[in-house]
């Protein structure tokens, strides 16, 4: 134990606490105040150098995350970062963004610009070294903004720190898509299990989030029940010591049918809590098909068909092709998120393709003349379009526009010498460009067949003649 504590108070720890209160431009938020407050006792006694922040406009919030990644910086790769944000948060076409205090959007639009992007501090604290990135986020309450909230989607969107830089660990205060309580007393119901579970000397992130997700559900009736991810490579505990209960193992991923075996039999209230503490869709369904009568049913079911959502909805918005939201529309098309669905549908719809973008440019193709599709598909390149060569010496793999060339003619038994002329450039043929190259060095001497063709197109992200793909930023604009 003395071993465990001496390490634990040796490692540099640092942590931002936020708590936007005062919003200007609609009601004020009672707990985030006192939940920042309390929040920093416990990270102070914890043996955190905290910096303790309040109602932050936008700049002042991103002076203040910017102070703090180079307080990380300067601490050292072994120090472990935390931030703790209670206030408004909101997700937009798919984005998390924590909102300012002086945030007064008249569309959705405004949000893009006057908030703060959620991924913009995850990206500036994986910016710095570090042992450790801890972001606790108390900011699913409900959508306060008249003019937007009728056709942005509840809560936030799925963050997976799995797929972030490893030593990552996330949690909101509710699931995905869901909205938070602000609570009746002096803090949020998220804050005050919080309060009480980080406490426990020698309890580990995981265990301490459980507990979280079990005191929140019971104290919001099953209205709502905190969400984590992980992508931890070390052990972090608040308190070092002795845990009054071991924590258990880490056990594999258990299927529906082991749910149903470890259920089974066990009183409804006794079940879903044990549920609530695992967290994965496979215990959620298990629990439906053995409980769906008892008062925990609908609210198991509810969870787990918000969930599916959210997870879909993630996946949409990461693919980000009309297909991709054409599908999510076919499954869902009554949910919350179904307007936003729509717009960025629509919006990629009528982008161009590229395989489009390359046929116009180049000339018309068989396929133009006729009507018909690309063989990759309305908005997407095909492969052999991706992948075709743009240097002379090889034939391009879509089809261009012929150009009709002079014949070749046949080599003289005794051939005159190379001429060492520059390239000249020869007439236009609508789009393409048409130059004169000289023939490949070559170890020994042989005739010249005639002039080289190479065509250079440049569209988007792609670089003309010999230029490689350089990337598409997504988004769809």
């Amino acid at each position: 134990m003395l071993l465990g504590s001496q390490a634990a108070l040796a490692e540099n720890r640092v942590a931002l606490v936020i708590g936007q209160s005062n919003y200007r431009a609609v009601v004020p938020l009672p707990n985030p105040a006192n939940d920042a407050k309390a929040v920093s006792q416990l990270l102070g006694d914890a043996g955190f150098e905290v910096l303790t922040a309040g109602d932050l406009s936008q700049n002042e919030m991103r002076e203040k995350i910017g102070d703090f990644a180079a307080k990380v910086a300067a601490k050292g790769p072994d120090t472990i970062a935390l931030v703790f944000y209670a206030g408004h948060g909101l997700q937009i076409d798919g984005e998390n963004f924590l909102v300012p205090i002086d945030v007064d959007p008249k569309r959705e639009a405004d949000i893009p610009l006057q908030a703060v992007r959620l991924n913009d501090i995850l990206n500036t604290l994986t910016s710095v070294p570090s042992k450790m990135r801890i972001l606790l986020l108390d900011a699913c309450r409900n959508n306060p903004f008249p003019a937007i909230n009728k056709s942005s989607g509840h809560g936030l969107a799925i963050v997976d720190a799995k797929t972030a830089a490893p030593g990552t660990f996330v949690s909101f205060s509710t699931s995905p898509g869901a909205e938070a309580e602000d609570g009746n007393g002096a803090d949020s119901p998220y804050t005050l299990a919080l309060l009480t579970a980080a406490k426990e000397p020698g309890l580990s992130i995981e265990d301490t989030f459980k507990r979280v997700r079990v005191s929140v559900n019971k104290a919001t009736e099953g209205r709502q029940t905190p969400w984590d991810s992980s992508s931890l490579t070390d052990d972090f505990r608040f308190f070092p010591g002795q845990a009054t209960v071991a924590s258990k193992p880490p056990v594999t991923k258990r299927t529906v049918a082991e749910w149903r075996r470890e259920l089974q039999g066990k009183p409804a209230d006794v079940a879903n809590e044990m549920i609530v503490a695992d967290g994965t869709d496979e215990a959620y369904e298990a629990f439906v098909g053995l409980y769906a009568q008892s008062p925990f049913g609908p609210q198991a079911r509810e969870w787990l068909d918000r969930h599916r959502r959210m997870v879909a909805w993630n996946h949409a918005v990461i693919i980000n092709t009309a297909a991709g939201y054409r599908a999510f529309l076919a499954q869902y098309a009554d949910s919350d998120l179904s307007a936003t669905a729509r717009k960025l549908e629509e919006r990629l719809r009528n982008r161009p393709s590229i395989a489009t973008a390359v046929t116009a440019t180049a000339g018309a193709s068989p396929n133009a003349a006729s009507g018909a599709a690309p063989a990759g598909g309305p908005n997407q390149p095909t492969i052999a379009s991706l992948a075709a060569p743009t240097c002379p010496c090889g034939a391009p793999s879509s089809p261009l526009k012929k150009v009709d060339l002079p014949p070749k003619k046949r080599a003289d038994p005794d051939p005159p010498k190379r001429a060492s002329t520059p390239p000249r450039r020869l007439r236009e043929v609508d789009e393409d460009v048409v130059l004169y190259r000289r023939p490949l060095q070559r170890d020994y001497y042989e005739p010249s067949p005639g002039p080289s063709i190479g065509i250079g197109i440049g569209i988007g992200g792609f670089g003309g003649g010999r230029g490689g793909y350089q990337g598409r930023s997504r988004g769809g604009y």
